[in-house]
C-alpha cells in the first residue's frame, strides 16, 4: 500500500506543471545600474513574480503614462519623481494603495491622503559636477553657486538637462523659479541660456559629459556626480550656495479596471526595511530613517536644499514647461 502511495504521489509530481509567475509590468525612471541591483533582490524575495520593467527618462514616462490613460499597460510606477506623481493623481491615473509597512515612511515621502496614490522611496537633488582638469587646461574657477554659472567665463562650458524630458532638469527650473519667484527666475534662466552649450534629454548624461571632459560643468545630481568621482573621473561635486533643488522618487499603483495582486505584492517589497538598505546606497536620504549615507554625499541634507513646493511644482508644470520651450528650446 504504502508503495503505491508512493507510485500516485510521483505521478502526481510529474503531472503537474511548474506553477506559473505572475507579470506585473514597471514603469520606472531609475538608474539602468540601480534596477540592475535591486532586482537582484526582487528577483530572491519575489521569485513567482515575472517583472517586465520599461526604463525611460523622467519626462518620457510621464508623457507615456498619460498617453495610455485609457488603455493603460503599466502595473505600477517605481521611482518617478513625485512631482510627476501628483500629476498622474490629478488626472485620475492612480489607485489609492496603503502598502505594508507605511507606518514606517516619514511624512515628506508620503502622499498626503490616508490612503496614499503613492508612496517616495528616497530623495535627489540638484548637483554640479565640475572637471577640475578641463577647468585647468581653461582657466576656468570652480563655481559655488547658480549665480556663478551666469558669469561670462563659463559660456559654451556648461551642459544641463532639458526640464521636459528629465526629472532633474524640472526640479532644477523649478527650484530656481521658486526662490527668485517670477518674471526674476525667468531672467537668472535667461542669462543662464546665454552660457548653456547643450540641454540633453537625461538628467545624468550633463555630468557624464562633464565627467569624460566634453565640458567643464554638468548640472546633473548628486548620485551621479559622487559615482562618476567614486569612479576615479576627475571631477569634483559641488552643491549651490543658494540651496540645491530636490525631489523625491515615488511608486503608485495605476488605475486599471481590474489592479494586478502581484502590482500590490512588488510595492509592499518596494518599502521595506531590504528595499530601504538598498536604495540607501545611492540616495543621501530614504523614506525610513536609520539608513546609512553613503560616502561623498550631504550627511544632512537639510542643510544644502532649497525647500521644494511639489504642490506648485506639479500644478505650473505644463505652463513652466511650454514657457521654457518657448525661449530655449533650440
Amino acid at each position: 500500500m504504502a508503495r503505491f502511495g508512493l507510485l500516485v504521489l510521483a505521478v502526481l509530481l510529474v503531472a503537474v506543471p511548474a506553477q506559473a509567475k505572475d507579470t506585473v509590468v514597471i514603469y520606472t525612471a531609475l538608474e539602468p545600474e540601480q534596477i540592475t541591483d535591486y532586482m537582484k533582490a526582487v528577483n530572491k524575495s519575489l521569485p513567482n513574480l515575472d517583472v517586465k520593467m520599461l526604463r525611460l527618462s523622467t519626462g518620457d514616462i510621464a508623457a507615456r503614462f498619460m498617453a495610455e490613460k485609457d488603455n493603460m499597460q503599466a502595473d505600477l510606477i517605481w521611482g518617478v519623481a513625485a512631482t510627476n506623481m501628483m500629476v498622474f493623481k490629478n488626472a485620475g491615473l492612480l489607485e489609492p494603495y496603503a502598502p505594508k509597512g507605511l507606518e514606517r515612511i516619514q511624512p515628506l515621502f508620503r502622499d498626503k491622503d490616508a490612503v496614499p496614490s503613492w508612496v517616495a522611496i528616497d530623495i535627489y537633488m540638484s548637483a554640479f559636477c565640475f572637471n577640475t582638469e578641463v577647468a585647468k587646461k581653461k582657466n576656468l574657477p570652480k563655481p559655488a553657486s547658480w549665480a556663478d554659472l551666469t558669469k561670462p567665463v563659463y559660456k559654451g562650458e556648461i551642459v544641463m538637462p532639458n526640464p521636459a524630458s528629465s526629472g532633474t532638469g524640472y526640479l532644477s527650473v523649478a527650484s530656481i523659479l521658486q526662490r527668485l519667484k517670477e518674471p526674476e527666475g525667468w531672467k537668472y534662466l535667461d542669462a543662464l541660456d546665454k552660457n548653456m552649450a547643450e540641454y540633453t534629454k537625461s538628467g545624468s548624461k550633463p555630468c557624464k559629459d562633464a565627467a569624460a571632459g566634453e565640458r567643464a560643468i554638468g548640472v546633473s545630481f548628486e548620485y551621479v556626480a559622487a559615482k562618476m568621482k567614486k569612479d576615479g573621473a576627475p571631477v569634483e561635486m559641488v552643491l549651490p550656495k543658494e540651496g540645491s533643488g530636490y525631489e523625491i522618487e515615488a511608486n503608485g499603483l495605476t488605475k486599471k479596471g481590474k489592479s494586478n495582486p502581484a502590482a500590490k505584492q512588488f510595492l509592499d517589497w518596494a518599502i521595506t526595511d531590504e528595499a530601504m538598505g538598498l536604495y540607501s546606497k545611492y540616495f543621501a536620504a530614504v523614506a525610513v530613517p536609520g539608513f546609512p549615507v553613503p560616502e561623498g554625499l550631504p550627511k544632512d541634507v537639510t542643510k544644502v536644499v532649497y525647500p521644494n513646493d511639489f504642490d506648485w511644482s506639479a500644478k505650473n508644470r505644463d505652463r513652466i514647461l511650454a514657457e521654457w520651450a518657448k525661449r530655449y528650446q533650440k
